[in-house]
């Protein structure tokens, strides 16, 4: 049936000159922007290192053959990351064999939900989440990755995990006491200078691959002049390029644990996807399916759990890529994903040099570009339907559970409504 094979619709395109050369360039482009993001988003969803490089290749892969989206590049993602983490870390230590085992299974339970949600033909809800909960989520999103890091960019050792206000006291006391090291800050302020210096030359080279080549030579001149005095922590060395074949728990116990992690990790990469596929399709002119596009996530989720994939959605810095780079067809995701498999091949052994501060560096960039001043001015000027639910929404996932921060914003939105059209 062609509905489940939508590449048949963009295979005659490639008689088009040009066509394959533009999706092969944006391809490998997008290989390379991923390789530092990869890591940094692995680092946020409490997985280690290498997980979010195999996140970025078979999902990427499958999405690009079954989704609605021409141009959408699917893959690890800042909020799903985020959200991993705060979803999956009070059920087992972040980085340990059992953590990583919940969240692959967590992979195939919302890989499951969205095929089920596509056949159902479910997409035109997803569409009527408010977008104002959608940006104070956003906004929330970037608080909590900040305050996830703020540990690493001060050289203070603060457990993972720990809410904004218990960051907030534990730096202070760090602080107050002299126990930050002044080595961090410098070198993340090299890495941020060398991004913004080299952002107009990004179209050669990603800024953030050549601030992670940087920001880890400043670190390791740093060690070298204060040896004993000043030492890293580094990423762990990359096991191998392709990834590990996974087996998803799905015993009761497992199950039960994870069900209402699954809805709402279901509930966020359904809506963030759909939101990029939508925002592209209408900047390209190009038709897009939700349904299709539930088939295509639910799909690459499904099977990127038997490849050591973490959840995957559509990723907002490398579509962004993607588009920049000219590409034309999904052959450019399908190149992006190759490309990187190539590349881990030969550069994997180099990893174990980077240094987590480094990576916490491009999170901060990261967190900081997903802050858009210019929506949330528009959420405001658009009256109480719309800034209220921001409001809401944007605190309480600072504050409690992200499932019952978005719900509220859901609720507040739909209560909001009622009263304004009744009065």
């Amino acid at each position: 049936m062609r509905w489940q094979l939508p590449f048949s619709k963009w295979l005659p395109e490639y008689r088009t000159p040009g066509t394959i050369r533009a999706d092969i360039f944006a391809g490998l482009t997008g290989a390379i922007v991923v390789m530092p993001q990869g890591i940094a988003f692995a680092l946020l969803a409490g997985m280690p290192p290498h997980y979010g490089l195999y996140a970025a290749m078979i999902p990427c892969l499958i999405a690009a053959l079954f989704g609605s989206s021409r141009l959408m590049v699917t893959g690890p993602a800042n909020a799903i990351s985020l959200t991993t983490m705060a979803l999956i870390s009070p059920l087992a230590l972040p980085e340990s064999d059992q953590y990583v085992g919940y969240v692959l299974t967590l992979s195939f339970l919302v890989g499951a939900l969205q095929l089920v949600l596509g056949l159902a033909k479910a997409g035109k809800w997803v569409e009527k989440i408010p977008h104002s909960v959608i940006v104070g989520f956003t906004v929330g999103a970037a608080i909590l990755i900040i305050n996830s890091q703020l540990g690493t960019l001060l050289g203070i050792n603060i457990p993972r995990g720990k809410g904004v206000p218990e960051t907030i006291s534990a730096v202070t006391s760090a602080l107050m006491n002299n126990q930050w090291q002044m080595a961090a800050p410098a070198v993340v302020l090299f890495t941020l200078i060398a991004i913004r210096l080299w952002k107009p030359l990004n179209r050669f080279l990603p800024a953030m691959l050549v601030a992670v080549v940087l920001g880890s030579i400043a670190a390791a001149l740093i060690e070298s002049l204060l040896p004993g005095v000043v030492t890293f922590k580094k990423v762990q060395e990359i096991p191998g390029a392709f990834p590990p074949i996974s087996n998803p728990d799905l015993s009761g116990e497992t199950l039960q644990k994870l069900f209402s992690a699954a809805l709402i990790m279901t509930l966020l990469a359904s809506t963030e996807a759909m939101a990029i596929a939508r925002a592209i399709a209408l900047k390209t002119k190009d038709q897009f399916n939700a349904n299709q596009e539930f088939i295509g996530q639910g799909l690459a989720n499904v099977c990127g759990s038997f490849f050591s994939a973490y959840p995957a959605s559509g990723s907002f810095n490398r579509t962004g890529v993607n588009l920049a780079s000219g590409a034309k067809t999904p052959l450019s995701a399908i190149c992006a994903a190759v490309f990187l498999f190539i590349l881990l091949a030969f550069v994997s052994p180099l990893a174990k040099h980077i240094p987590y501060v480094v990576i916490a560096s491009l999170l901060l960039v990261v967190a900081w570009n997903l802050i858009d001043i210019k929506q949330i001015r528009h959420e405001f000027h658009m009256g109480i339907k719309e800034w209220i639910p921001m409001l809401i929404t944007g605190i309480g996932t600072i504050t409690i559970p992200l499932e019952w921060a978005i719900l509220a914003g859901i609720i507040s939105s739909i209560m909001i409504r009622r009263l304004t059209t009744k009065t």
